[in-house]
């Protein structure tokens, strides 16, 4: 009989990431290793691909291998949290059976569906394990309870299903809820300190004005995401996107497989914006759920934050932009709420473009009207692969040095680029052959701009602005 005190006996190695802690635990009391509210497991079961059709939501045991294939899967549903998440741990422990134990303790990922039935589900109709990595065990024993750091996906209430896999051929075996006492767990800890949200103000990198820095159009199967990634690694301060974050349909397969191994280092201090391909998946819904509060509101797509003495507004240009729009409104009050002043705002579909592949966005004039009204500076764009900068303009697009915005197209962040068509009225600067991400620096009353081009390349474009 094992006694109930709880020991910390091993530290495993995390072999995925670099960023979580795997750790291995004895005894049966696992709750009384963390402060912070247990979440038992409300569903779990696991597939054998010798056995396609047979479902396992019933069985003690929980299984994960690579021949057969067996892969595992765990859902916990969340709820009453008041505070902010500060720590959330996931908690398996290996059966107490000859054999459950293993050299690889599996691959633990997000899921994207969190509605499959765990009396339902078999090899042949499982659901996709196609989120982020969250982390790897490595060598696990029998009857030893482990944890796996999930803060990254585990944000709040809501409802979070995390698969299982293994490339080993002798996998391990894990107890269900089904056994008891040994259940699977998630461990949260909260905090009475709320996380910063977009629509706080962000502390300036030690030494400077604040930067701000980023492109759009950014992650593919292709090498230019990595190239674009390696620069922002250099570079501190809030990073940008201006949509089209993950190709070909923003899912979250796009997320985990492209952006998040390249631009996903940075995610923590990216402040996003949504394009046309991130809609590609319904509403977005792989978007917002891999960025989360940093996406601003959930679901909506528009927010505004503060950097230094520049008021920062990330807006959508997927939805509806016309005048009298609660987007077209919402930019407005924000605009005369904010007592900064200098303004940069953002989105994917460019007002102004001479690219020969995606034309101007007249749709996005009330937008553009409205922080002209309100003396903004800076717009930043994407949806054209390729590099652009226009003259401040008006809403019109008359050049306008007095009051005039000044338009940046930086799709440049790591899909194809494209070619250019016919030269538009005002554009100052363009490039098509260099990746690269588009450096601001905010003074207190006016800018500095760099194109930052990748390791190899030498075009570069600078300037300063003044604010109004």
């Amino acid at each position: 009989m094992l006694s109930r005190k709880v020991t910390l006996v091993a530290l495993v190695g995390v072999l995925a990431t670099g960023t979580l802690a795997a750790t291995a635990l004895t005894g049966l009391a696992p709750t009384a290793a963390a402060a912070g509210t247990t979440f038992t497991a409300s569903a779990d079961t696991y597939v054998d691909s010798q056995n396609t059709t047979t479902n396992y939501g019933a069985s003690q045991q929980l299984g994960v291998d690579d021949s057969p294939v067996k892969q595992m899967f765990l859902r916990f549903d969340v709820t009453g949290l008041t505070q902010p998440v500060t720590g959330a741990k996931l908690r398996i422990h290996v059966d107490d059976v000859a054999g459950a134990e293993s050299g690889n303790g599996g691959t633990f990922r997000a899921m994207s569906s969190t509605t499959w039935s765990e009396t339902a589900v078999t090899y042949a109709g499982r659901p996709p394990i196609d989120g982020a990595t969250l982390g790897t065990l490595g060598s696990v024993a029998r009857n030893t309870w482990y944890e796996v750091d999930v803060t990254s996906y585990v944000k709040g209430n809501g409802t979070f299903s995390i698969g299982v896999t293994s490339s080993s051929t002798n996998g391990a075996d894990y107890d269900a809820r089904e056994s008891g006492a040994t259940a699977p767990q998630l461990v949260i800890e909260t905090g009475s300190t709320p996380t910063p949200t977009p629509s706080t103000s962000t502390t300036p990198p030690p030494g400077g004005d604040p930067v701000f820095v980023g492109a759009g159009d950014i992650a593919t199967s292709g090498s230019g995401d990595t190239a674009t990634a390696n620069l922002l690694d250099a570079i501190p301060g809030t990073v940008f996107t201006v949509g089209d974050n993950a190709y070909p349909n923003g899912t979250a397969s796009d997320f985990s497989t492209y952006y998040e191994p390249t631009w996903g280092r940075h995610k923590a201090r990216t402040r996003p914006a949504p394009g046309n391909h991130d809609y590609n998946t319904s509403g977005a819904s792989a978007y917002y759920s891999y960025f989360g509060a940093n996406a601003g509101p959930a679901g909506r797509g528009y927010y505004s934050y503060d950097l230094g003495d520049w008021h920062v507004v990330s807006l959508n240009s997927e939805t509806s932009m016309g005048v009298g729009s609660a987007q077209e409104k919402w930019l407005r009050a924000d605009l005369a709420a904010s007592d900064k002043p200098c303004t940069v705002a953002y989105w994917h579909k460019p007002r102004w473009t001479s690219s020969s592949s995606h034309a101007p966005e007249p749709a996005t004039g009330p937008l553009v009207q409205a922080l002209y009204d309100y003396n903004a500076e800076v717009i930043l764009t994407g949806h054209n692969h390729q590099y652009e900068r226009f003259a401040p303009q008006d809403p019109s697009g008359r050049l306008d040095t007095a009051r005039g915005l000044r338009q940046f197209v930086a799709g440049m962040g790591g899909a194809d680029l494209y070619g250019f068509g016919t030269i538009q009225p005002n554009s100052e600067a363009r490039n098509n052959d260099t990746f690269g991400v588009l450096k601001l620096t905010l003074h207190a009353n006016s800018y500095d701009w760099q194109f930052v081009p990748q390791a190899g390349k030498t075009y570069n474009d600078s300037g300063t602005g003044t604010c109004h």
